[in-house]
């Protein structure tokens, strides 16, 4: 059992090393004797638990894809409408993008090019999906215009957090997140939802942008 234990926090080491690394400098420019030296682990214990840097790359798309599944499904049980829990969502992810290194790596690596291993989906394309499926729940619940394009919605909702997080890490400091995410918010609201909910909606963006902006 100690052993086990042992052999977790190692991967976890390892992992984390590399999403650090994948993050600061890119996938193409991480060497795995880099990620040796920054977990502060022998060879032979990462090609105990990987036997290539693409087995790295792949763990981490992994545990975004857990990450974002987990969280959405979090939302779901806590009583809130659809578009609410899509909303603080897409919120929660911007603050463990801050928190840690792993699903900024997985956001990196996605924008890189770096190949998915299937059944894994793309990160772009399982974020579709949950959009879509909470803006039709909204779009039942009356909190979304009827006559929206949904998929035209989710897909330009996954573009606008990727370019937001992307040019804005590129051009601003880390603290301007909380305000351009609540800003592509405000508008993709004042485009979908109904005037009489539209205040409720708006109200909300701004609360979870002080909440972010505090955390």
């Amino acid at each position: 059992m100690a052993r086990q234990l042992r052999a977790e926090q190692t991967r976890a080491t390892i992992l984390g090393a590399a999403a650090e690394l994948f993050d600061r400098q890119g996938y193409e420019s991480t060497s795995l004797s880099e990620i040796v030296a920054h977990a502060g682990v022998t060879k032979g214990a990462l090609y105990f638990h990987f036997a290539a840097k693409e087995d790295l790359a792949h763990a981490i798309m992994e545990l975004q894809s857990l990450t974002s599944r987990r969280l959405a499904a979090e939302l779901d049980g806590r009583g809130y409408t659809s578009l609410e829990a899509l909303m603080r969502l897409t919120f929660d992810m911007a603050r463990l993008c801050e928190e840690g290194p792993v699903l900024r790596a997985g956001l990196r690596l996605a924008t890189g090019g770096v190949a998915v291993r299937p059944p894994l989906p793309h990160p772009f394309t399982e974020w579709r999906e949950i959009a879509s499926s909470r803006l039709l729940d909204a779009v039942r619940q009356s909190d979304v215009h009827p006559d929206i394009d949904v998929d035209s919605v989710a897909h330009t909702l996954v573009c606008s957090i990727v370019g937001t997080r992307v040019v804005g890490g590129t051009l601003e400091p880390d603290a301007r997140q909380p305000r351009r995410l609540a800003g592509m918010w405000r508008l993709l609201i004042r485009g979908m939802v109904p005037v009489t909910r539209r205040a409720r909606y708006l109200t909300l963006a701004a609360r979870l942008e002080r909440e972010l902006s505090t955390a």
